[in-house]
């Protein structure tokens, strides 16, 4: 059995707290979905804004190869003729070949928030979708709080998708819209409509409960054909369905079930994943099942001992199956597996002296405050250090920090740096300043440095964190900087300790520069 996949991210995604998407990006986005195999891209609400209605314009010159455009709207206004009722000219003005009805099925809905009566909002759906099939449209009804609507008069919710049906819609979704529902009395329902139905059933829902995508899941068994949800589960409130583990589950776990038709789509997942996130300004949930970074991440000692003989005795899938990777983590918790794990790329794992050595190290420093699971490049650079295989870019002779404040301006920050090159090569001394002692010392660095290592361009900080270790101590306590970096190719963390914070942020700042210079010289294999 084949499953759709109808993507709402540019549309219901796009109403999720801090979710803002550029024209631009919802282009991007929606070519990227076509080239993974997904069937419905819902664009948006052409009447609701100026970019919504620019983004049906442009969407036609992309020339998508599978995926169908949707334009996305609401039932005809009461007493208005669907033919001259703005919303819905608007949807046939959009060009899009998939028009999506929303409507009221929840009495209470249309009493007391259409305030119409409920013989009007029978009416409103069915001309709705006969003046879109009329029009050469393909209608997606979208019957909101569908469940909740038929917990309180089932008589009358049926009555509302079945105007649908005879008014021709493809398709009816049954929406979850306040995501209250739970799997149980989502399929019961379920069960009593498709007796009575005999149009085609989608599901939307909502993740209010955290059961979203078990209700998809639930549904597409109880005979639903096509799941509504948005990349990442984005979306008001608590977000939507997440399509990423709908489209894993289905594929890999549902015998039978089959979704994204260009076939590789599945192993793009993890790539998807991060691609929306990047253009949506959002921090990677590196839990998130299938695509997170810690989704394959081994810590325990006993885990990673396990995962080394047979990995599925700790992994449900192949990391590989939806674009992921293993990871393994060291720490203080770690065992000999962990360090055999990581060090195996190195091809050191033979020298037992050696793992004892490095795992030794790892606690030290971990008591003393440094976290290398979240720092596994500086964990890179230590074995480095530890094998004897470690030759520094650059040497530090000193450097300095100055902050400065005159009347009520902004502090001006300046950092200076003197090192030597590979050595005993050339003395650099530069000055560079920045909004604060981290970004002036990052820059004094680069001007030191660039001229021998012009790779270090491709080069930026993205993030930059710190934690208190030893509170008690108040101001004199340690602290942890972990900053993390990225090019053009990867994304690497590094991690300083110390009792100055500048210091701190030093130790994480040089190994960030290290990591990426014995990276492209080849002297470390990437894994963070």
């Amino acid at each position: 059995m084949y499953v759709q996949l109808y993507d709402t991210t540019l549309r219901d995604g796009s109403q999720g707290e801090g979710v803002n998407f550029s024209l631009q990006d919802k282009l991007m986005i929606t070519k990227k979905l076509d080239e993974l195999g997904f069937d419905y891209i819902e664009g948006g609400y052409p009447l609701s804004n100026e970019k919504d209605f620019e983004y049906f314009q442009k969407v036609q010159e992309l020339n998508l190869k599978h995926a169908k455009v949707c334009a996305f709207g609401m039932t005809r206004r009461r007493g208005v003729q669907a033919s001259e009722d703005v919303g819905m000219r608007a949807l046939v003005d959009s060009k899009a070949p998939v028009c999506t009805v929303v409507g009221k099925t929840w009495d209470l809905h249309v009493t007391e928030v259409l305030r119409v009566d409920l013989e009007e909002n029978i009416s409103m759906i069915r001309d709705s979708v006969s003046y879109l099939v009329s029009e050469g449209r393909e209608v997606i009804y979208d019957a909101e709080h569908f469940f909740d609507g038929y917990a309180a008069n089932p008589e009358y919710a049926l009555q509302t998708i079945l105007a649908a049906q005879e008014a021709g819609a493809n398709l009816i979704v049954c929406c979850d819209t306040n995501g209250g529902s739970l799997p149980g009395r989502l399929v019961k329902i379920l069960n009593e409509v498709r007796s009575k139905v005999s149009t085609n059933l989608g599901i939307h829902c909502h993740n209010d409960s955290d059961v979203a995508v078990a209700n998809s899941l639930a549904a597409v068994e109880a005979g639903a054909v096509q799941v509504q949800g948005t990349i990442n589960g984005i979306g008001e409130r608590c977000g939507n369905a997440d399509l990423i583990s709908v489209a894993a589950n289905l594929s890999l776990k549902y015998e039978g079930h089959e979704v994204l038709s260009q076939g590789s789509g599945l192993s793009h997942m993890t790539e998807l994943s991060r691609y929306v996130y990047e253009l949506a300004n959002m921090n990677f949930r590196v839990n998130q099942a299938f695509v997170g970074r810690s989704a394959f991440a081994h810590k325990g000692g006993m885990h990673v001992h396990a995962v080394n003989r047979i990995a599925h005795s700790y992994e449900h899938i192949d990391p590989e199956t939806v674009g992921n990777e293993r990871r393994i983590l060291v720490s203080e918790l770690s065992g000999r597996s962990n360090i055999v794990a990581m060090t195996t790329k190195y091809k050191l794992d033979h020298d037992q002296e050696l793992m004892t050595q490095i795992l030794e190290r790892v606690q030290e420093l971990e008591n003393e405050g440094y976290q290398f699971e979240a720092a596994e490049a500086s964990f890179d650079l230590l074995v480095k250090k530890l094998a004897g295989t470690y030759e520094p870019k650059f040497k530090r002779i000193h450097y300095r920090v100055n902050v400065e404040t005159a009347g009520q301006t902004d502090p001006l920050t300046e950092a200076t740096v003197k090192l030597t090159i590979d050595g005993d090569g050339p003395l650099r001394h530069e000055v560079g300043e920045g909004d604060g002692p981290v970004n002036a010392l990052d820059t004094a660095l680069r001007k030191a440095l660039l001229p021998t290592y012009p790779n270090l361009k491709g080069m930026n900080l993205v993030d930059y964190k710190v934690r208190v270790i030893n509170s008690t101590e108040g101001t004199a306590a340690s602290v942890r900087v972990v900053i993390e970096s990225k090019d053009e190719h990867d994304v690497w963390s590094t991690v300083g300790v110390s009792e100055n914070i500048i210091e701190a942020s030093w130790l994480a700042l040089v190994d960030a520069i290290e990591y990426k210079l014995f990276k492209d010289d080849g002297d470390v294999k990437h894994s963070v």
